[in-house]
């Protein structure tokens, strides 16, 4: 092979190898080009899926954010609710002041008819001086023409204000027409304000009905969402105010307890409040609308005309038993002016206050529409009260025996029960016969009236009670006109027996549209008194003389060897009244005699005699106690007092009835046994006691004001 042919072979190999290189370049190009549009395309697809995320976490914390914006209502809801008595307590009082119209009237305002037409000035007015000096005959034309100007502009001046002026006057004086009208108006309703006012002061029903549903319609104290609505009489016989008022309805108590929000379906879901604590919730509710109510009435009437308020708290619903609209009664209470002014409504438990406190009814179930009986209603005011005895409410002391049965018994029938009164002869110790149809708490009930002035006996308890055990009956109830001591409260402790004494007698009247009053002061003696007119009274009562003068005896026994000192404090609250009403070893008896300590009164190992009925007016507790004789056990505590008891004796020696006492505990020295506390009726209950103190005797009289040297 020629050199010319192997260089020719060199060149295309070298071509060759050049096109490989460009190939190997296009393709290694053509790859990184792949891979860079790969990674574009991933770092798009990561870009756009961290959008997304972000989107979606945007999106659940904004749903999530909803759900606890939608949490916080409901439980600002439900705070708005619980607070309803308390906040509303806090708004400010209804007032008369609230009913008057100041004497204001709109200031005169003739907006530019008091601006005076502006005069023209004469200064603009004159020739202008040109460039050219005018002639005389010139400057004197342009003179005439624009003293002409000035003339005819200032008398269309004087016409606009002349114009203006009439227009003025006649403004103002159809203002002062308008003013005068306005304040006759207004001195007009204030003189009928004033004479509902006087009306108020003065007992009319229809002034006191206005005035205080005015009262109600403008409280400030209700929450969004609750119903106004009141139907009112008064009835001045009594100073008593009743009205129906409007209730709000179950769904006032929002059936969710909370709000979810639930990612995965991408929806929120609504927490059920538990039925239980929703039915709570409303009761509680409704209870604090009635209380409500009645503070805001107390607390506009600045006149003091109403002695007691009822309330029967309505919804507007469909009756369960015959599915017809109507008006169902949740919840009924009658307070009494003194006795709701000494509640501290702040604090309350509003159900407790309302069922408790006030002796109120409130429905059981008000989820299920279950009424209860309205303690006196708005139209029975005027014609429909059951009077017994005329216009004026009939004094139980000297009603008629018979009238005064059937009053007791159509007292039960008020309540609901079915009640008849028995045969004057032979009726076996009954006086009424009741049923109270209720399946679990009702049935047969004996009921013996005692229309005694004095203390009933404990003698009378028992014998309710075995006639109550003889009939088969459910329980018995015992009705006077007077009062139980505490032998008859321990006695009927744990059996089933309901007292019911002269003061709770009138008060359950009331509550339940009848009327009745008790007379005035009990007879000199201190016999135990029928009425007067009841022979069978007077046959029946065979307590003597001495068990009611001397009082009850008091007996304490106790296990264990330790050796104590018995004591007793008279009281007012937890302050003794005195110095010498603190009975001890050292001071055994008051000075009116009628606490005393009794020594070797088998079987107790101690025992004070009191009399209930005789302890001063202002006592209101008989706090008894136990220390450890520090002389005899200088070295022990209560740690050995045990099965202690108190038995309650009469004068007679027989018990009454027995009360059981905490035991003592390591360390303490002193123990307070109990205290009997004076009822508003006048009765006398027995609470336990049980704080003990390891300074002794000492340490205890001191927290009931005894200063000890």
């Amino acid at each position: 092979m020629s050199r010319r042919s192997n260089g020719l072979v060199a060149v295309w190999a070298e071509a060759q190898r050049q096109q490989q290189r460009r190939q190997e370049a296009q393709r290694r190009a053509g790859e990184q080009a792949r891979r860079d549009q790969e990674r574009q395309q991933r770092d798009t697809e990561r870009a756009m899926a961290r959008m997304q995320r972000e989107r979606r976490d945007a999106y659940r914390q904004q749903r999530e954010a909803d759900a606890r914006r939608r949490t916080e209502e409901l439980d600002a809801r439900m705070a708005e609710l619980s607070g309803l008595l308390a906040d509303g307590c806090r708004a400010p009082a209804f007032t008369a002041d609230a009913l008057r119209r100041p004497e204001y009237v709109e200031a005169f305002a003739p907006g530019r008819l008091a601006v005076p037409v502006p005069m023209p000035d004469p200064s603009a007015y004159q020739p202008q001086a040109t460039g050219w000096s005018l002639g005389g005959a010139r400057r004197a034309q342009a003179q005439e023409e624009a003293r002409a100007r000035y003339e005819h502009d200032w008398r269309a001046a004087q016409a606009a204000e002349a114009q203006r002026l009439r227009q003025l006057e006649d403004y103002r004086r159809q203002y002062d027409q308008w003013a005068a009208g306005q304040l006759a108006e207004i001195r007009n309703y204030n003189a009928a304000v004033e004479e509902l006012l006087t009306g108020l002061r003065g007992g009319d029903p229809d002034a006191v009905v206005e005035y205080f549903s005015a009262a109600l319609y403008a409280a400030t104290g209700w929450p969004q969402g609750f119903p106004r609505r009141v139907h009112a009489a008064f009835d001045p016989a009594v100073r008593q105010l009743v009205l129906d008022w409007e209730l709000p309805g179950y769904d006032i108590v929002p059936a969710a307890k909370s709000v979810r929000y639930m990612y995965a379906a991408d929806q929120d879901k609504d927490v059920a409040r538990p039925v239980t604590q929703r039915r709570a919730a409303y009761r509680d509710v409704l209870a604090q609308s009635v209380l409500l109510v009645v503070h805001d009435l107390f607390a506009a009437d600045t006149s003091r005309t109403l002695d007691s308020v009822v309330v029967n708290g309505f919804v507007d619903d469909v009756d369960p038993a015959t599915g017809r609209p109507a008006q169902l009664c949740l919840a009924s209470v009658t307070a009494l002016r003194d006795a709701f002014e000494e509640l501290h409504l702040a604090q309350v438990s509003a159900v407790d206050c309302l069922t408790d406190a006030l002796r109120g009814q409130l429905s059981a179930r008000p989820d299920q529409r279950a009424t209860v009986r309205p303690a006196r209603q708005p139209g029975d005011v005027g014609g429909g009260v059951v009077t017994h005895g005329g216009d004026a409410e009939p004094d139980l002391f000297t009603m008629d025996p018979i009238a005064f049965e059937g009053l007791v018994a159509e007292l039960f029938r008020a309540m609901g029960m079915q009640a008849v009164t028995t045969r004057r002869s032979g009726d076996g110790g009954v006086d009424v016969d009741a049923l109270d149809s209720d399946p679990i708490r009702g049935g047969k009930i004996i009921v013996q009236v005692k229309r005694y002035r004095n203390t009933v006996p404990p003698t009378a308890v028992r014998d309710l009670f075995g006639t109550v055990q003889s009939e088969g009956a459910n329980k018995g109830v015992l009705v006077t006109t007077s009062r139980f001591g505490p032998g008859a409260h321990a006695f009927a402790n744990g059996k089933p027996l309901t007292l019911v004494s002269g003061p709770e007698l009138v008060d359950l009247l009331a509550r339940h549209g009848l009327r009745g009053r008790l007379g005035a002061a009990p007879v000199p003696d201190r016999r135990q008194a029928p009425a007067e007119g009841d022979e069978e009274e007077t046959a029946q009562d065979p307590a003597p003389e001495a068990e009611r003068d001397a009082g009850s005896i008091l007996g304490m026994n106790w296990s264990g060897s330790v050796s104590l000192d018995v004591c007793a404090l008279v009281c007012q609250g937890n302050r003794v009244l005195s110095d010498d009403h603190f009975v001890f070893y050292n001071n055994p008896r008051t000075p009116d005699g009628t606490v005393r300590m009794l020594s070797g009164f088998a079987p107790d190992r101690a025992a004070i005699q009191v009399a209930f009925d005789a302890l001063p007016a202002a006592a209101d507790r008989f706090v008894l106690v136990a220390a450890v004789d520090p002389e005899t056990d200088p070295h022990a505590d209560l740690s050995g007092f045990t099965d202690a008891c108190i038995r309650l004796v009469d004068a007679s020696g027989t018990e009454l009835g027995q009360l059981e006492v905490s035991d003592g505990r390591s360390g303490e020295t002193a123990l307070v046994l109990g205290s009997f506390r004076r009822r508003a009726n006048g009765d006398w209950d027995f609470v336990l006691g049980g704080k003990g103190y390891e300074g002794g005797l000492e340490a205890l009289v001191q927290e009931y004001g005894i200063e000890v040297a």
